[in-house]
């Protein structure tokens, strides 16, 4: 119906998690910087940024950690996949893992940020928009 909202799923790999995201992300970006590299196991993670309120767990519940002050990581807790991250710095967002959404395809970054982080062999060729850091 025109003027609904749009609802995109996502979960996990094993199944276990699903998640709801109801209507346009706030954003979509890569992140470079050193905690996501390493909470994700990968040169880059790429999110995209919904109001807390517009997200929910229709199935199982992510496990979480802190994973450094003032942040939580959400995961599986079956297969470990990263599901999401909260910040008190963006206390009203809860930024979601692009890649575990059903349709991934259907987001594109509109930036690059914490590139003063990024790995010197990591070499893209987008025009998008480069941040030394966040706003």
């Amino acid at each position: 119906m025109a003027g609904e909202a749009q609802t995109r799923g996502g979960g996990c790999q094993c199944g276990r998690v699903r998640f709801e995201a109801e209507g346009t992300p706030i954003w979509v970006a890569h992140c470079h910087c050193a905690d996501c590299r390493k909470a994700t196991a990968a040169a880059l993670a790429t999110y995209a940024g919904f109001l807390r309120e517009k997200v929910r767990f229709p199935a199982g519940q992510p496990a979480d950690y802190p994973s450094s002050p003032g942040v939580t990581r959400r995961f599986c807790p079956d297969c470990g996949t990263p599901i999401s991250f909260e910040s008190e710095r963006w206390p009203e967002e809860t930024h979601l893992f692009v890649c575990t959404f059903d349709d991934p395809e259907s987001f594109e970054p509109q930036g690059h940020v914490y590139v003063s982080e990024q790995l010197s062999w990591l070499h893209l060729g987008d025009d998008l928009p480069r941040n030394q850091k966040t706003s």
